[in-house]
Parts: structure tokens; sequence; C-alpha cells
């Protein structure tokens, strides 16, 4: 077994809870504080930003009064939410499409 493989096997349980909602993301986010674990991290940027995004991207919608628009971004967020949550759970590291890199580089302060 090699020693990627490892990793990702014992970051599995913490990547998965942190697509479970944006409470599950925190939770993580503290269970990967020690032993720090790389693809957990991984997985922890890649579902706060989806978290994050919908989140102020919904809030803002209605805010203007754009109320059938946080509806269409609601499947955006559950498309790009079950792709980041079978990747975790198939132990893979890929970025989310259009925004999994700028998620790893926006998100550095969790480690």
């Amino acid at each position: 077994m090699s020693k990627k493989s490892n990793i990702a096997k014992e970051g599995r349980t913490t990547a998965i809870i942190s697509y479970l909602t944006i409470v599950g993301c925190l939770i993580a986010i503290t269970m990967n504080m020690e032993p720090k674990n790389t693809f957990a991290r991984f997985h922890i940027r890649q579902a706060f930003g989806i978290h994050i995004l919908y989140h102020a991207l919904a809030i803002a919608f209605s805010n203007l009064g754009l109320v059938w628009i946080p509806v269409g971004l609601f499947f955006l967020y559950l498309l790009l939410w079950g792709f980041g949550f079978i990747n975790a759970m198939n132990e893979q590291i890929k970025p989310l499409p259009v925004l999994g890199e700028y998620f790893q580089k926006w998100f550095t302060f969790i480690s």
C-alpha cells in the first residue's frame, strides 16, 4: 500500500464530514488540527468553498429581490457538492470544476 493511499484512507472520514453542511465543515476543520492530513485538508477547502459561495450568493440574490436565482443556484450547489462528496468517498483528489483550484488558493488559512 502506498503512502498516498494511506493518507487518503486516514483522512477519508474527516473529508466526508466536511461536505455535510457548513457546520460539518467547521467540525472537520477542528478534526484535522492534530494530526494534519493533506487529503482531508484538500476536501475541507473544497467543501468550505462550496458552502460559503452558495450561502453568500443566495443571500445576495435574495436581498436584491431575485428570488428565483437562488433556486437555480441550489441545483449548481448540489452538483458541485455531489462531485466533491463522491471524490472524498472514493479517496480521490480532484478539484471541483472551474472553482476548485481557486478554493485551494483562497482558503490557505485552513491547514
